[in-house]
Protein backbone atom coordinates (compact mmCIF):
# COMPACT_ATOMS: atom_id res chain seq x y z
CA UNK A 1 0.00 0.00 0.00
CA UNK A 2 2.69 2.58 0.76
CA UNK A 3 4.36 1.89 -2.57
CA UNK A 4 1.14 2.38 -4.50
CA UNK A 5 0.36 5.59 -2.64
CA UNK A 6 3.82 7.00 -3.32
CA UNK A 7 3.53 6.22 -7.04
CA UNK A 8 0.10 7.89 -7.19
CA UNK A 9 1.41 11.03 -5.50
CA UNK A 10 4.30 11.23 -7.94
CA UNK A 11 1.92 11.02 -10.89
CA UNK A 12 -0.24 13.79 -9.39
CA UNK A 13 2.77 16.03 -8.90
CA UNK A 14 3.88 15.49 -12.46
CA UNK A 15 0.42 16.31 -13.82
CA UNK A 16 0.20 19.43 -11.64
CA UNK A 17 3.58 20.66 -12.84
CA UNK A 18 2.56 20.09 -16.45
CA UNK A 19 -0.68 22.06 -16.02
CA UNK A 20 1.16 24.95 -14.33
CA UNK A 21 3.79 25.00 -17.08
CA UNK A 22 1.12 25.06 -19.78
CA UNK A 23 -0.76 27.87 -18.02
CA UNK A 24 2.42 29.90 -17.62
CA UNK A 25 3.23 29.45 -21.28
CA UNK A 26 -0.30 30.54 -22.25
CA UNK A 27 -0.11 33.64 -20.03
CA UNK A 28 3.29 34.53 -21.42
CA UNK A 29 1.95 34.37 -24.96
CA UNK A 30 -1.01 36.64 -24.09
CA UNK A 31 1.09 39.21 -22.27
CA UNK A 32 3.94 39.22 -24.75
CA UNK A 33 1.99 41.38 -27.18
CA UNK A 34 1.27 43.96 -24.47
CA UNK A 35 4.97 44.38 -23.78
CA UNK A 36 5.61 45.52 -27.34
CA UNK A 37 6.42 49.25 -27.32
CA UNK A 38 3.56 51.41 -28.67
CA UNK A 39 3.80 54.69 -30.53
CA UNK A 40 2.11 56.70 -27.78
CA UNK A 41 3.37 60.22 -27.25
CA UNK A 42 3.18 61.85 -23.86
CA UNK A 43 2.22 65.54 -24.07
CA UNK A 44 3.28 67.68 -21.17
CA UNK A 45 0.50 70.21 -20.59
CA UNK A 46 1.42 73.07 -18.31
CA UNK A 47 -1.89 73.54 -16.52
CA UNK A 48 -0.65 76.13 -14.07
CA UNK A 49 0.69 78.39 -16.79
CA UNK A 50 -2.61 78.06 -18.64
CA UNK A 51 -4.49 78.95 -15.45
CA UNK A 52 -2.34 82.04 -14.87
CA UNK A 53 -2.87 83.16 -18.46
CA UNK A 54 -6.64 82.68 -18.20
CA UNK A 55 -6.84 84.61 -14.94
CA UNK A 56 -4.72 87.46 -16.33
CA UNK A 57 -6.89 87.66 -19.43
CA UNK A 58 -10.34 87.64 -17.83
CA UNK A 59 -10.66 87.16 -14.07
CA UNK A 60 -8.28 89.47 -12.20
CA UNK A 61 -8.74 93.19 -11.51
CA UNK A 62 -7.65 95.24 -14.53
CA UNK A 63 -7.66 92.11 -16.68
CA UNK A 64 -6.42 92.21 -20.25
CA UNK A 65 -9.91 91.94 -21.77
CA UNK A 66 -12.70 94.11 -20.43
CA UNK A 67 -16.39 93.48 -19.83
CA UNK A 68 -17.49 93.97 -23.44
CA UNK A 69 -15.02 91.46 -24.86
CA UNK A 70 -15.77 89.06 -22.02
CA UNK A 71 -19.47 89.10 -22.82
CA UNK A 72 -18.84 88.60 -26.52
CA UNK A 73 -16.69 85.56 -25.90
CA UNK A 74 -18.49 84.04 -22.91
CA UNK A 75 -22.02 85.10 -23.96
CA UNK A 76 -22.76 86.49 -20.49
CA UNK A 77 -21.47 88.95 -17.92
CA UNK A 78 -18.45 88.11 -15.79
CA UNK A 79 -20.48 88.11 -12.57
CA UNK A 80 -22.97 85.60 -13.95
CA UNK A 81 -20.23 83.32 -15.29
CA UNK A 82 -18.36 83.36 -11.97
CA UNK A 83 -21.57 82.72 -10.06
CA UNK A 84 -22.34 79.63 -12.16
CA UNK A 85 -18.76 78.38 -11.85
CA UNK A 86 -18.85 78.77 -8.07
CA UNK A 87 -22.19 76.95 -7.80
CA UNK A 88 -20.89 74.07 -9.90
CA UNK A 89 -17.68 73.87 -7.88
CA UNK A 90 -19.65 73.83 -4.65
CA UNK A 91 -22.03 71.06 -5.70
CA UNK A 92 -19.99 68.79 -8.00
CA UNK A 93 -16.55 67.33 -7.20
CA UNK A 94 -15.67 67.20 -10.91
CA UNK A 95 -15.32 71.01 -10.87
CA UNK A 96 -13.21 71.12 -7.70
CA UNK A 97 -9.43 71.50 -7.91
CA UNK A 98 -7.55 68.32 -7.04
CA UNK A 99 -3.93 67.13 -6.88
CA UNK A 100 -2.58 63.85 -8.19
CA UNK A 101 -0.22 61.48 -6.34
CA UNK A 102 2.77 63.50 -7.49
CA UNK A 103 1.37 66.72 -6.07
CA UNK A 104 0.59 68.18 -9.49
CA UNK A 105 -2.39 70.53 -9.48
CA UNK A 106 -5.31 69.66 -11.72
CA UNK A 107 -7.64 71.95 -13.65
CA UNK A 108 -9.68 74.49 -11.73
CA UNK A 109 -13.42 74.98 -12.01
CA UNK A 110 -12.93 78.20 -13.99
CA UNK A 111 -10.80 76.39 -16.56
CA UNK A 112 -13.37 73.64 -17.06
CA UNK A 113 -16.26 76.10 -17.21
CA UNK A 114 -14.34 78.20 -19.74
CA UNK A 115 -13.81 75.13 -21.90
CA UNK A 116 -17.52 74.26 -21.71
CA UNK A 117 -18.79 77.76 -22.50
CA UNK A 118 -16.39 78.13 -25.43
CA UNK A 119 -17.81 74.95 -26.91
CA UNK A 120 -21.39 76.07 -26.28
CA UNK A 121 -21.02 79.65 -27.44
CA UNK A 122 -18.38 79.42 -30.13
CA UNK A 123 -19.08 75.92 -31.37
CA UNK A 124 -15.43 74.99 -30.80
CA UNK A 125 -14.45 71.36 -31.02
CA UNK A 126 -12.94 69.90 -27.82
CA UNK A 127 -9.45 69.50 -29.28
CA UNK A 128 -9.32 73.11 -30.52
CA UNK A 129 -9.00 74.39 -26.92
CA UNK A 130 -5.78 72.50 -26.26
CA UNK A 131 -3.49 75.31 -27.36
CA UNK A 132 -4.91 77.96 -25.03
CA UNK A 133 -6.22 75.97 -22.06
CA UNK A 134 -3.69 73.09 -22.30
CA UNK A 135 -6.65 70.75 -21.92
CA UNK A 136 -6.95 67.46 -23.75
CA UNK A 137 -9.86 66.60 -26.01
CA UNK A 138 -11.30 64.08 -23.57
CA UNK A 139 -11.17 66.47 -20.61
CA UNK A 140 -12.79 69.24 -22.66
CA UNK A 141 -15.59 66.96 -23.78
CA UNK A 142 -16.23 65.73 -20.24
CA UNK A 143 -16.21 69.33 -19.00
CA UNK A 144 -18.92 70.20 -21.51
CA UNK A 145 -21.18 67.30 -20.56
CA UNK A 146 -20.75 67.86 -16.82
CA UNK A 147 -21.29 71.60 -17.19
CA UNK A 148 -24.57 71.15 -19.09
CA UNK A 149 -25.80 68.46 -16.72
CA UNK A 150 -24.96 70.60 -13.69
CA UNK A 151 -26.69 73.70 -15.11
CA UNK A 152 -29.86 71.71 -15.79
CA UNK A 153 -29.90 70.19 -12.30
CA UNK A 154 -29.11 73.42 -10.45
CA UNK A 155 -31.18 75.96 -12.38
CA UNK A 156 -33.73 74.02 -14.39
CA UNK A 157 -36.44 74.19 -11.75
CA UNK A 158 -36.39 78.00 -11.78
CA UNK A 159 -35.48 78.98 -15.32
CA UNK A 160 -37.45 76.28 -17.15
CA UNK A 161 -40.45 76.45 -14.86
CA UNK A 162 -44.07 76.58 -15.83
CA UNK A 163 -45.56 80.02 -15.15
CA UNK A 164 -47.04 80.71 -11.74
CA UNK A 165 -50.10 82.85 -11.11
CA UNK A 166 -47.89 85.92 -10.64
CA UNK A 167 -46.02 85.15 -13.86
CA UNK A 168 -49.24 84.78 -15.84
CA UNK A 169 -50.58 88.16 -14.72
CA UNK A 170 -47.33 89.85 -15.73
CA UNK A 171 -47.38 88.02 -19.08
CA UNK A 172 -50.94 89.15 -19.77
CA UNK A 173 -50.07 92.77 -19.11
CA UNK A 174 -46.80 92.73 -21.07
CA UNK A 175 -48.19 91.06 -24.17
CA UNK A 176 -51.30 93.21 -24.27
CA UNK A 177 -49.18 96.36 -24.05
CA UNK A 178 -46.78 95.14 -26.73
CA UNK A 179 -48.99 93.27 -29.17
CA UNK A 180 -52.56 94.17 -28.21
CA UNK A 181 -53.60 90.59 -27.35
CA UNK A 182 -55.25 90.28 -23.89
CA UNK A 183 -54.87 86.88 -22.26
CA UNK A 184 -51.85 85.94 -24.39
CA UNK A 185 -49.28 83.68 -22.73
CA UNK A 186 -46.76 83.66 -25.56
CA UNK A 187 -46.03 82.23 -29.00
CA UNK A 188 -45.43 78.56 -29.62
CA UNK A 189 -43.43 76.94 -32.41
CA UNK A 190 -40.78 74.31 -33.05
CA UNK A 191 -37.34 74.05 -34.59
CA UNK A 192 -35.10 71.16 -35.66
CA UNK A 193 -31.57 70.25 -34.64
CA UNK A 194 -29.62 68.08 -37.07
CA UNK A 195 -28.33 64.86 -35.55
CA UNK A 196 -25.95 63.40 -38.11
CA UNK A 197 -24.24 61.21 -35.51
CA UNK A 198 -27.53 59.50 -34.69
CA UNK A 199 -27.00 55.76 -34.06
CA UNK A 200 -28.19 53.49 -36.83
CA UNK A 201 -30.84 51.80 -34.70
CA UNK A 202 -32.47 55.20 -34.00
CA UNK A 203 -32.37 56.73 -37.47
CA UNK A 204 -35.84 55.57 -38.41
CA UNK A 205 -37.31 57.22 -35.34
CA UNK A 206 -35.63 60.58 -35.94
CA UNK A 207 -35.96 60.89 -39.73
CA UNK A 208 -38.40 63.09 -41.64
CA UNK A 209 -39.06 63.25 -45.33
CA UNK A 210 -38.20 66.93 -45.59
CA UNK A 211 -34.85 66.59 -43.82
CA UNK A 212 -31.81 64.87 -45.21
CA UNK A 213 -30.43 63.82 -41.84
CA UNK A 214 -32.04 62.73 -38.56
CA UNK A 215 -33.24 65.68 -36.50
CA UNK A 216 -34.38 66.31 -32.95
CA UNK A 217 -37.34 68.64 -32.54
CA UNK A 218 -37.52 71.40 -29.94
CA UNK A 219 -40.95 72.77 -29.06
CA UNK A 220 -40.80 76.07 -27.17
CA UNK A 221 -42.91 78.96 -25.93
CA UNK A 222 -41.36 82.44 -25.99
CA UNK A 223 -42.36 85.94 -24.90
CA UNK A 224 -41.63 89.14 -26.78
CA UNK A 225 -38.44 89.69 -24.76
CA UNK A 226 -37.30 86.21 -25.92
CA UNK A 227 -37.75 84.78 -22.43
CA UNK A 228 -38.36 81.08 -23.02
CA UNK A 229 -40.78 79.62 -20.53
CA UNK A 230 -41.25 76.02 -21.52
CA UNK A 231 -39.79 73.58 -23.96
CA UNK A 232 -40.25 70.02 -25.07
CA UNK A 233 -37.33 68.10 -26.50
CA UNK A 234 -38.34 65.03 -28.49
CA UNK A 235 -38.36 63.13 -31.73
CA UNK A 236 -39.16 64.46 -35.17
CA UNK A 237 -41.74 61.98 -36.32
CA UNK A 238 -43.35 63.42 -39.42
CA UNK A 239 -47.13 63.59 -39.10
CA UNK A 240 -46.91 62.12 -35.61
CA UNK A 241 -45.21 65.19 -34.13
CA UNK A 242 -48.37 66.46 -32.47
CA UNK A 243 -49.21 63.04 -31.08
CA UNK A 244 -45.83 63.05 -29.34
CA UNK A 245 -46.19 66.62 -28.14
CA UNK A 246 -49.62 66.03 -26.64
CA UNK A 247 -47.94 63.63 -24.20
CA UNK A 248 -45.21 66.11 -23.30
CA UNK A 249 -44.91 68.06 -20.02
CA UNK A 250 -45.43 71.27 -22.00
CA UNK A 251 -48.92 70.33 -23.09
CA UNK A 252 -49.91 68.54 -19.90
CA UNK A 253 -48.87 71.43 -17.62
CA UNK A 254 -49.85 74.56 -19.48
CA UNK A 255 -52.57 73.47 -21.88
CA UNK A 256 -54.36 70.61 -20.18
CA UNK A 257 -54.91 72.51 -16.95
CA UNK A 258 -52.40 71.44 -14.30
CA UNK A 259 -50.78 74.86 -14.49
CA UNK A 260 -52.39 77.78 -12.66
CA UNK A 261 -55.48 78.97 -14.46
CA UNK A 262 -55.94 82.76 -14.64
CA UNK A 263 -59.05 84.08 -16.33
CA UNK A 264 -59.27 87.23 -18.43
CA UNK A 265 -62.07 89.30 -19.91
CA UNK A 266 -62.35 89.99 -23.63
CA UNK A 267 -65.21 91.91 -25.24
CA UNK A 268 -67.35 91.37 -22.14
CA UNK A 269 -66.75 87.61 -22.15
CA UNK A 270 -64.73 85.82 -19.45
CA UNK A 271 -62.29 83.13 -20.53
CA UNK A 272 -60.81 80.74 -17.99
CA UNK A 273 -57.48 79.98 -19.66
CA UNK A 274 -54.82 81.95 -21.46
CA UNK A 275 -53.83 81.10 -25.01
CA UNK A 276 -50.79 80.77 -27.26
CA UNK A 277 -50.38 82.22 -30.72
CA UNK A 278 -49.72 79.34 -33.12
CA UNK A 279 -49.56 78.51 -36.81
CA UNK A 280 -51.72 76.19 -38.86
CA UNK A 281 -50.30 72.84 -37.70
CA UNK A 282 -51.87 73.16 -34.25
CA UNK A 283 -55.43 71.99 -33.51
CA UNK A 284 -58.44 74.24 -33.01
CA UNK A 285 -58.30 74.27 -29.22
CA UNK A 286 -59.34 76.99 -26.82
CA UNK A 287 -55.68 77.50 -25.87
CA UNK A 288 -54.48 78.16 -29.44
CA UNK A 289 -55.14 81.23 -31.56
CA UNK A 290 -54.28 80.87 -35.22
CA UNK A 291 -54.44 83.26 -38.13
CA UNK A 292 -56.62 83.17 -41.25
CA UNK A 293 -55.31 81.54 -44.40
CA UNK A 294 -57.15 83.85 -46.80
CA UNK A 295 -58.65 86.88 -45.02
CA UNK A 296 -61.11 88.96 -47.00
CA UNK A 297 -62.51 91.64 -44.69
CA UNK A 298 -60.27 94.51 -43.49
CA UNK A 299 -60.54 93.54 -39.83
CA UNK A 300 -59.49 89.96 -40.56
CA UNK A 301 -56.55 91.25 -42.58
CA UNK A 302 -55.56 93.46 -39.66
CA UNK A 303 -55.86 90.53 -37.26
CA UNK A 304 -53.71 88.37 -39.50
CA UNK A 305 -51.03 91.05 -39.64
CA UNK A 306 -51.12 91.52 -35.85
CA UNK A 307 -51.03 87.79 -35.12
CA UNK A 308 -48.14 87.09 -37.47
CA UNK A 309 -46.22 90.11 -36.16
CA UNK A 310 -46.61 88.84 -32.60
CA UNK A 311 -45.60 85.30 -33.59
CA UNK A 312 -42.25 86.58 -34.78
CA UNK A 313 -41.21 86.50 -31.12
CA UNK A 314 -40.71 82.76 -31.07
CA UNK A 315 -39.04 82.78 -34.50
CA UNK A 316 -36.62 85.42 -33.26
CA UNK A 317 -36.07 83.39 -30.10
CA UNK A 318 -34.89 80.40 -32.14
CA UNK A 319 -32.70 82.69 -34.23
CA UNK A 320 -31.14 84.31 -31.18
CA UNK A 321 -30.54 80.92 -29.55
CA UNK A 322 -28.71 79.57 -32.58
CA UNK A 323 -26.75 82.78 -33.02
CA UNK A 324 -25.70 82.90 -29.36
CA UNK A 325 -25.02 79.19 -28.88
CA UNK A 326 -23.23 77.95 -31.97
CA UNK A 327 -23.23 74.37 -30.74
CA UNK A 328 -26.96 74.04 -31.54
CA UNK A 329 -26.47 75.77 -34.89
CA UNK A 330 -24.17 72.94 -35.86
CA UNK A 331 -25.19 69.26 -36.08
CA UNK A 332 -25.28 67.53 -32.71
CA UNK A 333 -22.05 65.66 -32.04
CA UNK A 334 -23.09 63.29 -29.25
CA UNK A 335 -24.53 59.87 -30.01
CA UNK A 336 -26.59 59.82 -26.81
CA UNK A 337 -30.02 61.43 -26.63
CA UNK A 338 -29.67 62.42 -22.97
CA UNK A 339 -26.48 64.37 -23.64
CA UNK A 340 -28.06 66.18 -26.58
CA UNK A 341 -31.00 67.02 -24.34
CA UNK A 342 -28.74 68.38 -21.59
CA UNK A 343 -26.89 70.58 -24.10
CA UNK A 344 -30.11 72.04 -25.51
CA UNK A 345 -31.69 72.60 -22.10
CA UNK A 346 -28.49 74.17 -20.78
CA UNK A 347 -28.52 76.66 -23.67
CA UNK A 348 -32.16 77.54 -22.93
CA UNK A 349 -31.52 77.93 -19.19
CA UNK A 350 -28.41 80.04 -19.73
CA UNK A 351 -30.37 82.19 -22.19
CA UNK A 352 -33.06 82.85 -19.58
CA UNK A 353 -30.44 83.54 -16.91
CA UNK A 354 -28.77 86.10 -19.16
CA UNK A 355 -32.11 87.78 -19.83
CA UNK A 356 -32.73 88.06 -16.09
CA UNK A 357 -29.17 89.16 -15.33
CA UNK A 358 -29.50 92.00 -17.82
CA UNK A 359 -32.84 93.13 -16.34
CA UNK A 360 -34.94 92.34 -19.42
CA UNK A 361 -37.16 89.59 -18.02
CA UNK A 362 -40.92 90.08 -17.74
CA UNK A 363 -40.98 88.04 -14.53
CA UNK A 364 -37.65 88.72 -12.81
CA UNK A 365 -38.70 87.27 -9.44
CA UNK A 366 -40.04 83.76 -9.01
CA UNK A 367 -43.14 83.83 -6.79
CA UNK A 368 -44.18 80.19 -6.31
CA UNK A 369 -47.81 79.19 -5.89
CA UNK A 370 -49.05 77.28 -2.90
CA UNK A 371 -48.73 73.49 -3.26
CA UNK A 372 -51.73 72.11 -5.09
CA UNK A 373 -52.05 68.57 -6.36
CA UNK A 374 -54.43 69.34 -9.20
CA UNK A 375 -55.45 66.53 -11.49
CA UNK A 376 -56.60 66.83 -15.06
CA UNK A 377 -60.28 65.88 -15.22
CA UNK A 378 -61.99 64.66 -18.40
CA UNK A 379 -64.34 67.66 -18.31
CA UNK A 380 -61.37 70.04 -18.26
CA UNK A 381 -59.79 68.28 -21.23
CA UNK A 382 -63.03 68.58 -23.19
CA UNK A 383 -63.22 72.26 -22.24
CA UNK A 384 -59.67 72.89 -23.46
CA UNK A 385 -60.35 71.09 -26.74
CA UNK A 386 -63.72 72.76 -27.28
CA UNK A 387 -63.73 74.12 -30.83
CA UNK A 388 -66.72 76.32 -30.04
CA UNK A 389 -64.71 78.23 -27.44
CA UNK A 390 -61.86 78.43 -29.94
CA UNK A 391 -64.08 80.04 -32.58
CA UNK A 392 -65.67 82.41 -30.04
CA UNK A 393 -62.25 83.50 -28.75
CA UNK A 394 -61.01 84.05 -32.29
CA UNK A 395 -64.03 86.15 -33.20
CA UNK A 396 -63.72 88.29 -30.06
CA UNK A 397 -60.00 88.83 -30.71
CA UNK A 398 -60.72 89.93 -34.28
CA UNK A 399 -63.20 92.53 -33.00
CA UNK A 400 -60.80 93.63 -30.25
CA UNK A 401 -57.77 94.03 -32.52
CA UNK A 402 -59.78 96.09 -35.00
CA UNK A 403 -60.04 99.02 -32.56
CA UNK A 404 -56.82 98.52 -30.56
CA UNK A 405 -53.64 100.50 -31.01
CA UNK A 406 -50.75 98.10 -31.65
CA UNK A 407 -47.27 99.61 -31.49
CA UNK A 408 -45.81 97.09 -33.94
CA UNK A 409 -48.43 97.95 -36.59
CA UNK A 410 -49.63 101.51 -35.90
CA UNK A 411 -46.34 103.24 -35.18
Amino acid sequence: MPLVSSSSDDDTDVNTIAVIAEAAHFMFQNTASSSVPRNRTFIHRDRQTAEQQLMADYFVPNSKFGDVIFRNRFRMSRRLFVRIAQDLEMNYPIFQTTYNAGGVKGFTGLQKCTSAIRQLGGGSTPDSLDEYLNMSERTSRESLYNYCSGVVQLYGAEYMRRPTTSDIQLLYAAHEAKHGFPGMLGSIDCTHWDWRSCPTYLRGQYMRGDHRYPTIILEAVASYDLWIWHSYFGVAGGNNDLNVLYQSPLFNDTILGTAPSCSFVLEGEEYKHGYYLADGIYPNWATFVKSFSHPITPKKKRFKAAQEAARKDVERAFGVLKAKWAIIRQPARSVEVDRCKDIMYACLILHNMIIQDEGRAICPVHVPDSPNEQEVSPDLILEIRNQGIHQKLLADLVDHIEHTYIPTLDH
